[in-house]
């Protein structure tokens, strides 16, 4: 079900369970003087079939089927993310697969992350990388679904995974990612220095100028008719 008064009021829905995600979106967008609109504030509970959305090879196909989804049950302007770790040593894994890489669907939150982090490190160490500090990326691919059109974003930082975790912030593999241009784990700084070079700051600041592109004077959702889709090339996991 749609919520009261939206998307008259120019609100996004944020199509996202995560919280972590949510703590980074919410400022997020509120700074560039959009409204986040919760899944929960939404009055969508949540079911079985959302497991299923993302089952593609691409962060931009899983963005978009997430966006999508909950498109058609609210209308309005969605914004959903696929992100994701991606380390050349490892063929680029976990990529796409890295909410639940360590194959444990009973896990969620924190127990989930620590599971994580410990596959991830011993993935490292079969392949002879447990110690060397390999570098690694985070992608995004950040989407937008509205009636009528549809537009996607990436984002990209680079950084190095640590033999040791180091910091308290941040969510997923942040403990292990070490940025290059922080020098820092992503959870050893605030939000807002980790939002300012990671990938998803970086794909949802792009996704945004373009919705503001279209949003018309009155704080209205943006005008179908301002906006095209992009292509920015698919981004595999």
């Amino acid at each position: 079900m749609s919520a009261p008064g939206y998307p008259g009021r120019g609100d996004l829905l944020v199509a996202t369970r995560s919280a972590g995600k949510l703590r980074e979106l919410v400022p997020l967008l509120a700074l560039h003087g959009w409204q986040a609109i919760t899944l929960t504030e939404a009055g969508i509970d949540e079911t079985e079939d959302e497991a299923g959305l993302e089952a593609f090879a691409t962060f931009e196909e899983n963005a978009l089927a997430k966006a999508r989804h909950f498109s058609a049950l609210a209308g309005g302007v969605v914004l959903a993310d696929d992100s994701g770790l991606v380390v050349d040593a490892l063929g680029g894994q976990p990529g796409v697969h890295s909410k639940r890489w360590c194959g444990r669907p009973d896990l969620e939150g924190d127990a989930l992350d620590a599971a994580n982090n410990a596959h991830l490190l011993s993935a490292l160490a079969s392949v002879g990388m447990r110690e060397a500090l390999p570098p690694a990326r985070y992608l995004c691919a950040a989407a937008a679904v509205w009636p009528g059109g549809e537009l996607v974003e990436c984002g990209e930082t680079a950084g190095r995974i640590l033999s040791v975790a180091r910091g308290l912030g941040g969510f997923g593999y942040d403990p292990y990612f070490e940025s290059v241009e922080l020098g820092r784990t992503f959870a050893e700084v605030d939000r807002a220095e980790k939002a300012a070079v990671s990938h998803r700051g970086r794909a949802f600041r792009a996704l945004l100028a373009r919705l503001s592109e279209g949003r018309g004077t009155s704080g209205q959702a943006p005008a179908t008719n301002l906006l095209s889709p992009v292509d920015p090339g698919r981004r595999l996991g």
